[in-house]
């Protein structure tokens, strides 16, 4: 998938016009990529579209106009869009009880490593978890975390001529699986690798 570039986005008069209708677009565009992977835990697989919108959004929050600051934002978020043979994906874990999630994190150390998709047929593929940066310390594990999984050739032309894909988590305080995965959810993701 090609990058997003200054030429890309709006600016931040014609977002404020368009941002109701562009919104959304891109929360109806997100249903299909957003997966419940058990109760606490949801994956948001990210492309162009859902990257624009979070760079249009801190564009807005932050109020930056100036090229520089445009560009920084282009750069932080850019690496979110999937390559063409990976998928990459925002995992949050949810808790609501703000006391419950704090204990939660502490035994949820590891998590965003045990994450996995496989195409059926082939190996499972685990998560190339936070390259950006480090998100777990000694006490617990971060919230959020951002996911690469890495498809070869054969696991993209499988899910393209139709096999399953499955999806889960294999950590010894959180094992779920999705399997197959709903159908819309498969359309939406394999469209990544045209």
């Amino acid at each position: 998938m090609k990058k997003l570039s200054v030429s890309d986005l709006f600016s931040l008069e014609r977002y404020a016009r368009e941002r109701p209708a562009f919104r959304t677009r891109v929360l109806e565009h997100k249903r299909d990529r957003q997966l419940a992977v058990g109760p606490h835990v949801t994956w948001l697989f990210e492309d162009r579209l859902t990257v624009q919108y979070q760079v249009q959004e801190m564009l807005r929050t932050e109020r930056i106009f100036e090229p520089e600051g445009i560009e920084e934002e282009l750069e932080s978020y850019n690496p979110l869009i999937p390559d063409g043979s990976n998928w990459k994906a925002t995992l949050l874990i949810e808790f609501p009880d703000e006391s419950e999630r704090r204990r939660q994190l502490g035994l949820l150390k590891g998590i965003e490593d045990r994450c996995w998709v496989q195409v059926v047929g082939h190996e499972r593929v685990f998560a190339i978890a936070d390259e950006d940066l480090e998100r777990e310390n000694e006490e617990k594990t971060s919230a959020v975390h951002f996911l690469r999984f890495e498809l070869t050739a054969p696991m993209i032309a499988a899910l393209r001529g139709g096999t399953e894909l499955a999806v889960g988590i294999e950590h010894e305080h959180y094992e779920h699986v999705i399997r197959p995965l709903p159908e819309p959810s498969r359309i939406s993701l394999i469209a990544d690798f045209s």
